[in-house]
């Protein structure tokens, strides 16, 4: 009984940390586009001035 309630906490766990895994990196890629369009438009302003 003690050993399927750890490997529950264990599997529970490894979910969550699943998904804070890809809630930050999903947080990363987006201000990464963010940056890029930032810079592609200034790149554009420059070169119209």
């Amino acid at each position: 009984m003690l050993k399927a309630f750890r490997r529950i906490v264990a599997a529970v766990t490894v979910v969550l940390l699943a998904f804070r895994a890809v809630g930050s990196f999903l947080s990363w890629a987006e201000h990464q586009e963010d940056s890029v369009a930032d810079t592609w438009v200034d790149e554009d302003e420059l070169e119209d001035v």
